[in-house]
């Protein structure tokens, strides 16, 4: 995951939490996905809205959504709001 944030946007700050054992026994964990939180900071979230930055993420992580990812939290902010 902090490879791929990493080439698609050249973050100035990236973290990547894996929250997955807060969540142990959860429904949607059972099936080995995992549960984490991102924190990217990015002049490519320049003029775009908090749900277009969120599909951003989305779409940079593509197949992992379905593979790897059962819940992810964001925080998607440009370096001028960082």
């Amino acid at each position: 995951m902090d490879r791929i944030l990493r080439a698609a946007f050249a973050p100035t700050v990236l973290k990547v939490r894996d929250d997955s054992q807060r969540h142990a026994g959860h429904a949607g964990a059972r099936d080995g996905r995992g549960h984490f939180e991102v924190e990217i900071v990015s002049e490519a979230f320049s003029g775009l809205a908090p749900l277009a930055r969120h599909r951003a993420v989305y779409d940079a992580l593509g197949a992992l959504m379905t593979t790897d990812i059962h819940a992810l939290s964001i925080r998607a902010r440009t370096p001028a709001e960082a």
